[in-house]
C-alpha cells in the first residue's frame, strides 16, 4: 500500500508544510540496486589512539574501492563517518567521540551511514574500559535519532581476533541494503570469515530454504538469496501451492508443499532434503509466522496455541532433527524472523509476542551450542513493514506504526530479505547470537 504522506512530504509544498509544522519528515531511503556503490561519497575513518580495527577497516575500504578521508580540516559530503573505539579504555577518553562527531555531524550526505567500531563489554580487560565500551551504545542510538536525512547509526562490538572477519558486516551497513537498519549493535566474535569470488553473488553454490515463501516478506527472502546466488527451495502451506509456485519458478528455484505443524512434518521434510540433489542445506530461513490477535482474556485456546505451533515449536523441532541428521552441515546458516513484538510486547497479541521472544530465546540459547559445530544462528526482528498484512490496519494504526521510528515510514520486504541474506552470507561466519532490528530504529523495544 502506498505511503501517501510520505509522497506528499517528498514533494515540493509537502516538504514546506513539513517543515513549517514540525511533521514527521519521511527522508527518501538510498536501497541498494546490483552494481551500486558502497557509498555515494568518501569515508571520514577517525580513532582514538590504541584502536586496533581503523587499519584493518582501512585495508578493506581501499580494497573495496570506497575512498578514505583522515578526519583533517574541513570535510563535506561525506558517505559515512566510521570511528573505531577500541582504543578507549576509560571513560575520560569517550571525549575523543564527541571530538569527531561534533564538527563532522554536518558533513554526511542524506542516507549516510555512522558506523563506530569497539569491544563487547563483556571482553574488556576491566570493569574501566567495560563502562566505556557500554557507553558507546547510547551514543549510536542517539545518533540515530538526530541526524535525520536517512542517516543509520550502528554500533559494530568486535572481539579481539575477528578483526578479519569484519568485511561482510561493514559492507552490508555502508551499502543500501541497510536502509531500514538503525540504532543496532552488532557482535563479531572471534575467528576469521570465508571471502565470496564475488560480494554481488556471496551466496552462489548454497541451497537455501526459506519457510513461509509464498507471499510478502517470505517472497521477498526468496528472491534476494536467489539473487545473491543460492538455489532455492520455496516452502509454504499446500493451500498457498500457486502463489508458492509462482514465487518458485520467479527464482528458478523448487516449491515444498508442506504444513510444518503437523505432527510429522520435520521428519517428512528431513526425508526431502536428504533424497534432494545433495542431502543438506546450507541455508534454513524460519519465516513462516501466523498472528491471531486477542488480548488474552477473551483469547482462546486454538488461537494460543496455533500462534506458537507455527511460529516457536515447528521452527524448533525442525531445528533438532535437520542437525540431528547432519542435514545442517558446518558453515550453515539458521535465520529466524522474531519482531520487535517479541521486544516490546504488543496490547493484543501475547501469543504472537511471547512467541516471537520465544524465537529470540533460541536465538541466544543454541548459539553457544552450534559454535562448536561451525554454524551460525541469529534472528532479525522486523518492525512496522510494508505487507498486504499491515495494509489492512486501521488507518490510525497504521500510520502509527509508520512513523513511531526514527525514519518516520515503514519498511519493505526488500528491507528484511537484506538483513537476512547479510548474515546467510559465508562472510558473516563470526556472528551468531545476534537479534539485529530492522525496524528504522523503532521507538518502541530496547
Amino acid at each position: 500500500m502506498a505511503d501517501r504522506y510520505a509522497n506528499f512530504a517528498n514533494s515540493g509544498l509537502g516538504r514546506t508544510v513539513v517543515k513549517r509544522l514540525g511533521l514527521p519528515d519521511p527522508p527518501r531511503l538510498r536501497r541498494h540496486r546490483p552494481g551500486d556503490p558502497l557509498t555515494t561519497g568518501p569515508v571520514l575513518l577517525g580513532a582514538a589512539p590504541g584502536g586496533r580495527l581503523a587499519e584493518p577497516v582501512r585495508k578493506l575500504l581501499d580494497a573495496a574501492g570506497v575512498t578514505v578521508v583522515d578526519p583533517e580540516g574541513e570535510v563535506t559530503g561525506a558517505g559515512a563517518l566510521i570511528f573505531d573505539a577500541t582504543g578507549i579504555t576509560r571513560t575520560s577518553g569517550l571525549r575523543a567521540l564527541f571530538d569527531f562527531f561534533h564538527p563532522y555531524a554536518r558533513a554526511l550526505q542524506s542516507s549516510g551511514r555512522v558506523i563506530v567500531l569497539g569491544t563487547p563489554p563483556q571482553a574488556t580487560a576491566g570493569p574501566q574500559e567495560a563502562t566505556a565500551q557500554r557507553s558507546l551504545e547510547g551514543l549510536t542510538r542517539s545518533i540515530g535519532k538526530e541526524f535525520g536525512r536517512g542517516v543509520t547509526a550502528q554500533l559494530v562490538y568486535v572481539e579481539a581476533g575477528g578483526e578479519t572477519a569484519v568485511e561482510s558486516t561493514l559492507r552490508f551497513l555502508l551499502s543500501g541494503r541497510s536502509a531500514y537498519v538503525s540504532g543496532q549493535v552488532i557482535r563479531i566474535g572471534s575467528g576469521t570469515a570465508p571471502v565470496p569470488a564475488d560480494w554481488e553473488r556471496p551466496l552462489d553454490g548454497k541451497l537455501a530454504l526459506v519457510t513461509g515463501a509464498a507471499r510478502g516478506i517470505g517472497a521477498a527472502i526468496a528472491r534476494t538469496l536467489a539473487r545473491d546466488g543460492a538455489d532455492v527451495i520455496a516452502l509454504d502451506v499446500p493451500a498457498a501451492g500457486d502463489a508458492l509456485a509462482g514465487v518458485a519458478n520467479e527464482t528458478r528455484g523448487r516449491a515444498l508443499q508442506l504444513d510444518l505443524t503437523a505432527a510429522d512434518a520435520a521428519g517428512r521434510l528431513a526425508g526431502y532434503l536428504a533424497a534432494g540433489p545433495r542431502a543438506g542445506i546450507d541455508i534454513l530461513v524460519h519465516n513462516a509466522g501466523i498472528t491471531r490477535d486477542k488480548t488474552i482474556a477473551r483469547m482462546s485456546e486454538d488461537r494460543w496455541d496455533a500462534v506458537l505451533g507455527v511460529n516457536l515449536t515447528a521452527p524448533e523441532r525442525v531445528n533438532e532433527l535437520l542437525l540431528e541428521r547432519g542435514l545442517i552441515p558446518p558453515g550453515g546458516r539458521i535465520v529466524g524472523v522474531a519482531s520487535i513484538a517479541g521486544i516490546a510486547g504488543n496490547r493484543g497479541q501475547t501469543n504472537y509476542a511471547t512467541s516471537k521472544a520465544g524465537v529470540i530465546g533460541l536465538v541466544q540459547s543454541h548459539a553457544p551450542l552450534l559454535t562448536g559445530r561451525g554454524v551460525t544462528i541469529n534472528a532479525v526482528a522486523p518492525g512496522f513493514i510494508e505487507t498486504a498484512m499491515t495494509a489492512r490496519m486501521p488507518a490510525g494504526l497504521r500510520e502509527a506504526g509508520r512513523r513511531l521510528n526514527s525514519l518516520s515510514q515503514g519498511g519493505l520486504p526488500i528491507d528484511v530479505a537484506e538483513t537476512i541474506a547479510w548474515l546467510a552470507s559465508p562472510g558473516s561466519a563470526a556472528i551468531t547470537g545476534n537479534v539485529v532490528r530492522v525496524c528504522g530504529q523503532s521507538l518502541l523495544g530496547a
